[in-house]
């Protein structure tokens, strides 16, 4: 009987989750699914304004800590600060009066330079003319003979890509996986030492698609004073953090946090694992920063006996408000 009534008062819980954006764009490619069109994102709007309860990501929080989660809620986050946040997802959100908490990395912010990831993808995927050759710092060698032209077939190839349920169809995605993941848990130093190398090699100077450029500093202000949006930590050069130093990682989360309240004028309490990578270090960090809630990007829903800095979110992907009601569901 004591298991039946502990079944059921987990099946009744408050059932509350956490969506997660990082673009409102509609690109040519999509590799990492992280973009949803600016269509279907008023469609997600307009679904969830009619059968949830859309709630600032701070009162969920709240709700949390005194163990008032209510039910059937819903917040919305945005990760890293892309400027289509600002020119697409704004408008919308105030449209159908929808809060949201916009996690921001700061180092891009009021910058030209894309994110090393967008331009990497650039330089290897879609670049018309590469090198026949890459060599490895090991002296692996991959052979672009095939390549090294980019035919519309390849083209086709890179744009339908889905880099986290598939295989590299092509050596060029070959080549652009293994040197992400060579990258992604460097300093950001040297990812830069790292990708003038690959600029060089490519004989290419890479000029920012403005999609993938990040918000101004004035976008981010005026985003920063609507009683809407909250700004939340996100570090500075959108490290892995896992693979730095206690340090490191108190450094990146305390001068991302100074320069978004410096700009924006709000207190920022909340953060946002990026790559929802973290250790025992950043939970000691975040803590010691005295954060009130970190977010990971491990896909559950928000609970009562959770660990307020091991928050789930679920990424939102580029779907029909049908498909994603009936992925709510799931959830």
């Amino acid at each position: 009987m004591r298991r039946l009534v502990s079944a059921v008062r987990r099946y009744l819980a408050p059932k509350a989750a956490v969506l997660m954006y990082h673009r409102i764009s509609d690109p040519e490619a999509d590799i990492w699914e992280i973009a949803v069109s600016p269509a279907n994102f008023e469609q997600h709007l307009q679904y969830l304004k009619a059968h949830h309860h859309v709630v600032p990501l701070q009162e969920m929080v709240d709700g949390l800590a005194g163990n008032k989660i209510r039910r059937n809620s819903i917040a919305i986050t945005f990760d890293d600060g892309y400027a289509d946040n600002y020119l697409q997802a704004k408008p919308l959100l105030e449209k159908y009066g929808l809060p949201a908490t916009f996690f921001v990395s700061s180092g891009n912010i009021g910058q030209e330079t894309p994110f090393w990831w967008d331009e990497l993808e650039q330089l290897i995927l879609f670049t018309e003319r590469l090198p026949q050759t890459y060599t490895f710092q090991n002296q692996e060698t991959l052979d672009l003979t095939e390549e090294h032209f980019l035919t519309g077939i390849l083209r086709q190839k890179h744009i339908s890509w889905k880099v986290c349920e598939e295989v590299p169809p092509t050596v060029r995605a070959e080549l652009f996986f293994k040197l992400w993941q060579k990258l992604k848990p460097l300093p950001h130093a040297e990812q830069q030492e790292h990708m003038q190398q690959i600029r060089e090699w490519a004989g290419v100077t890479s000029e920012t698609k403005p999609e993938l450029k990040s918000m101004t500093v004035e976008q981010l202000k005026d985003l920063g004073q609507s009683g809407l949006f909250t700004i939340g930590a996100h570090t500075v050069s959108h490290p892995a953090l896992a693979f730095h130093t206690a340090d490191y990682q108190q450094r990146e989360l305390t001068q991302n946090r100074t320069f978004l309240r410096d700009v924006t004028g709000q207190d920022v309490s909340l953060v946002a694992y990026p790559y929802g990578n973290y250790n025992e270090e950043t939970l000691s960090s975040v803590a010691s920063l005295k954060f009130k809630a970190a977010f990971t990007t491990e896909e559950t829903r928000i609970q009562k006996q959770a660990n307020r800095y091991r928050l789930g979110r679920y990424q939102v992907k580029n779907l029909p408000f049908q498909e994603l009601s009936s992925t709510l569901r799931q959830w």
